[in-house]
């Protein structure tokens, strides 16, 4: 496929963020072997949510991580199964019984056992050693066992140094205990704009917007307040901050706002964060003038963030009123070379 002959309008700023950006891209090299280029993984998908893990780990798996991984419910995962081969799909998450599920006296003790957090979550965290990153939020939903059982992985990911991105329904699970992203430099938020203020008001920061802050400024309180998370403030622009490095990507997407879009950019943001590992573990040359493993956190997420405001601008150019999320799907390979070129034949590579 062949990139889109109308290319993206950027300023001088993000084009030069870009060319960083593009320096984490790994070329695909005769040395490489399966799975060292990301091992993704989506914790979501439930009874009634099915298709936002989906678009998440479609979205990773277009942009070029090796392998994707959906842990979801056992409802979920027969339903997710259907929609691609491509996509590992590990039905490990429970959620809380309904009235009508409630069991039978003979059957109670194996299923509370079944229904302990700590039971469920034992074996989504020993699968942590053979992943790279976590995105945890897609079609969760609100059940509070599915977020007691999350929130324990996201603690065994911290303990281990894996980078977690943040979205959706797990932001709750963030709001209601911010100490447990509070200070880890490797966890990436992305709400969007009910959630972003939902967070600031849990954090005591709920009057920035009435002061007058800029949106640059916000975003910075609430990247402080957590102590160095990386917050991805979601609008007209993105806006990217640990509370020390800003970034705004201003690239132009479409204007139809379908629901699902953001699962896209948290699928995106997960695969520059496993291009990050092979990049710090020297998997290819890199040259002299080495990116800083930090300021790689940024640059991952304002990678994603322009490959999905760039896979928005081109679907909607398709599809006008009538773009859907999984238009979004589609586009992630147009929207790469739209913005990166092929980088396959070095590890440079050049920036439009």
């Amino acid at each position: 496929m062949t990139a889109d002959p109308a290319k993206p309008d950027m300023s001088a700023t993000t084009k030069d963020v870009l060319a960083k950006v593009q320096r984490m891209i790994p070329p695909l090299l005769e040395t490489f072997h399966k799975g060292q280029l990301g091992r993704v993984a989506v914790i979501g998908g439930s009874k009634d949510y099915t298709g936002a893990p989906y678009f998440s780990a479609m979205a990773s798996a277009r942009l070029g991580c090796d392998m994707s991984h959906i842990i979801c419910t056992p409802e979920a995962g027969a339903v997710i199964k259907t929609y691609s081969p491509n996509l590992m799909v590990h039905p490990l998450m429970r959620q809380s019984p309904t009235t009508s599920d409630q069991p039978s006296t003979a059957s109670s003790n194996s299923k509370n056992v079944e229904l302990d957090p700590e039971r469920v979550s034992a074996e989504i965290i020993d699968m942590l050693p053979r992943l790279h990153v976590l995105v945890v939020g897609p079609g969760l939903g609100r059940d509070s066992l599915m977020h007691a059982t999350v929130a324990r992985v996201i603690k065994a990911a911290r303990t281990a140094g894996m980078p977690v991105v943040i979205d959706a329904d797990a932001l709750q699970i963030v709001q209601n205990n911010p100490e447990i992203v509070r200070g880890y430099e490797g966890a990436v938020l992305t709400p969007n704009v009910v959630e972003f203020k939902r967070l600031c008001d849990a954090l005591g920061i709920k009057d920035e917007a009435a002061k007058g802050k800029s949106e640059t400024e916000r975003v910075e309180t609430l990247a402080r307040a957590l102590d160095g998370v990386t917050v991805v403030q979601k609008g007209g622009k993105d806006y990217i901050s640990n509370g020390v490095t800003t970034l705004a990507d201003d690239l132009v997407g479409g204007r139809k706002r379908s629901g699902g879009q953001g699962d896209t950019l948290t699928g995106s943001i997960a695969t520059f964060l496993g291009w990050r590992k092979a990049y710090l573990d020297g998997l290819w040359d890199v040259g002299q003038n080495k990116l800083d493993a930090k300021e790689m956190i940024g640059l991952a997420a304002f990678g994603g963030s322009a490959i999905t405001r760039e896979c928005s601008r081109l679907a909607f150019l398709k599809k006008g009123r009538s773009l859907q999320a999984s238009d979004l799907t589609d586009e992630v390979h147009v929207a790469f070379m739209n913005l990166f070129g092929e980088v396959d034949a070095d590890a440079g590579g050049s920036c439009p």
